[in-house]
């Protein structure tokens, strides 16, 4: 029996090991999900809209490990995925995105819903192809599955006309998954660099062995190499302090004698002073993005600085460095670590400990006003941190980095570089449908909650148990922050005079719906939402105008670093 294009990709996908794909169907891709009957292993969860499938990939991904799958069809299908995308190239997130397109001798006419899919996701992909022969489409996703995720791992796009999905092919059922398993993957150009060069890293053991005050800079690199057990011996065989980027939050046990917290923006103070203190810092699978180094000619002025990245573009791209090391940072670390001698940096360590004594970023004012804060922190006590946490993008996210306690890898979910507010309800959904084991909690703005709450439909539909904190502050709260500190507090258009009722929004979905208002409501709260059998969601009436603290305005440096005022004294009598 002869396959037709569409057969073709659902054995393809399976071969890969895909078990769910998100999307939503339209005409051009129509025959592809007339085949999904046949094909029962193949799970499709509908989303409402398709910028939720590519989120969803997204957070099936970054819990996973594996390339998420996202379907939609052509036109305005394909463009409302490109958030998502853009999204996951930002963050190297694996994904293998297909879409939809017109037949082909309709391309270039301006048929109906004909977009130029693969020139629109050119800058944010890091691959795609545009299938024009359905004898093509096994090669083509085994070679797109390769590059997801090898090298810097990132989304790849693949087009197909609609008459490829239903064009035949000479490819036989019986045989397929012999003739798949020996496809021969040949990218010329394409050879990721996985083993560290040794006279660099030779050069690099000889700076950690040099330094007095070094600082470990782990990434998102860490989580996607699985590098979390070369991280940690490294950390502890040479006592170096382990600082995390905001990605970079779950690859180091934050319980850790030697965590030393997140630093940037809106990181801990500590944890910035100790990168301007530090005279060595060893940077691992990041890529010295603004938020961490603000002003780049003032950032770690008196370290040295060995970089570790798979993608040699990265390297002094931002940041200019002493010992580069192009290379897998899990394979770097198992050619340097046996390099190391016992250290220790008792000095180092205390300094850093004065730190945190001189600049206590996380502690929470004493009041009866339900500070956001507060419910974060509550939320970590009633899961014992044992949860997987995803965000928006926004104050929300900064305090759920800050305040939530993560010792377990691939725990802390959230869109970084792009910054994709949204993100939050279809991203959890991804991360619950790729570990059903564990509890997700979403931690979400109301104003980016209401950008995809849609998705909350597709959560009761497939039983996804996914639980919602929404820090509810009528305000696009990040925004507004900024507008507070450097617009006078002339808060133009960021103050929602009307969200809606979240409870009854959530009851009409069909899922459990709580309104808190008080202290004293949180924990049980949370606790009911957890023990309910179902998505639940609950709806945090906290304080307004409520600020992130500490804070390095945008392009500046630690030097200007803006913390929590301290509270007044009482006048005395």
């Amino acid at each position: 029996m002869k396959l037709n294009g569409s057969q073709l990709i659902c054995e393809s996908l399976l071969l890969e090991g895909v078990e769910s794909v998100f999307g939503l169907p339209g005409g051009a891709i129509l025959p592809l999900y007339q085949t999904l009957p046949e094909y029962p292993d193949l799970k499709h969860i509908l989303v409402r809209h398709e910028q939720g499938a590519s989120h969803a990939a997204d957070g099936f991904a970054r819990v996973s490990g594996k390339p998420g799958v996202a379907w939609a069809t052509s036109g305005p299908g394909a463009t409302n995925l490109v958030t998502g995308i853009a999204t996951a190239q930002m963050d190297s997130v694996p994904m293998v995105l297909i879409t939809g397109q017109v037949p082909r001798a309709a391309i270039g006419s301006d048929a109906f819903q004909e977009t130029d899919t693969t020139g629109i996701t050119l800058p944010v992909t890091k691959h795609n192809y545009l299938v024009m022969d359905a004898n093509e489409i096994p090669q083509i996703i085994k070679e797109a599955f390769h590059i997801a995720s090898t090298g810097r791992p990132g989304p790849v796009l693949i087009d197909v006309p609609k008459d490829v999905q239903t064009e035949e092919t000479e490819f036989d059922s019986a045989t397929f998954k012999e003739e798949y398993q020996n496809i021969k993957i040949n990218l010329p150009g394409y050879k990721p660099t996985l083993e560290g060069n040794i006279a660099q890293i030779k050069r690099a053991v000889k700076l950690i062995e040099d330094s007095e005050k070094p600082i470990i800079l782990a990434g998102h690199g860490i989580i996607f190499s699985d590098a979390y057990q070369e991280l940690k011996e490294l950390a502890e065989k040479a006592q170096i302090p382990v600082i995390t980027t905001l990605l970079g939050i779950s690859s180091f046990p934050q319980t850790h004698v030697l965590s030393a917290g997140w630093p940037g923006m809106h990181g801990m103070a500590y944890s910035s002073l100790a990168i301007e203190q530090s005279d060595l810092l060893i940077a691992l699978g990041m890529r010295f993005d603004d938020r961490i180094t603000g002003k780049p000619s003032t950032f770690a002025r008196k370290s040295k600085k060995i970089h570790v990245d798979i993608d040699p573009s990265e390297i002094s791209k931002n940041i200019k460095v002493d010992v580069p090391i192009v290379g897998d940072v899990k394979h770097v670390l198992k050619e340097l670590n046996p390099l190391i001698n016992n250290k220790t940096h008792s000095k180092w360590l205390q300094e850093i400990e004065s730190l945190k004594i001189d600049h206590p970023s996380l502690q929470i004012r004493n009041t009866e006003k339900l500070l956001p804060q507060y419910v974060v922190k509550s939320l970590d006590e009633v899961t014992k941190g044992d949860a997987i946490i995803v965000t928006g993008v926004g104050q929300h996210q900064m305090w759920a980095a800050q305040h939530y306690t993560y010792t377990e890898p691939k725990t802390f979910v959230t869109s970084g570089g792009s910054g994709a507010m949204g993100y939050e309800v279809p991203g959890a959904m991804g991360a619950q449908v790729a570990r059903p084991d564990k509890t997700v909690w979403s931690i979400a703005g109301d104003g980016g909650f209401q950008m995809t709450m849609a998705e909350l439909a597709t959560l009761v539909e497939n039983k996804i148990p996914v639980k919602f904190a929404i820090l509810n502050n009528n305000f696009l709260g990040m925004v507004r922050q900024w507008q507070e500190f450097f617009f006078n507090k002339d808060y133009v258009a960021t103050q929602y005079s009307k969200n809606p009722n979240f409870v009854k929004l959530a009851e009409a979905f069909g899922m459990l719906g709580i309104k808190v208002t008080e202290k004293k409501q949180v924990k049980p709260a949370i606790q009911k939402a957890m023990d309910y059998d179902g998505p639940a969601l609950i709806d945090f009436i906290v304080e307004e105008e409520e600020n992130v603290y500490p804070m390095i305005p945008a392009g500046q440096s630690v030097e200007n670093l803006i913390e929590e005022p301290k509270p007044k004294k009482a006048l005395s009598s």
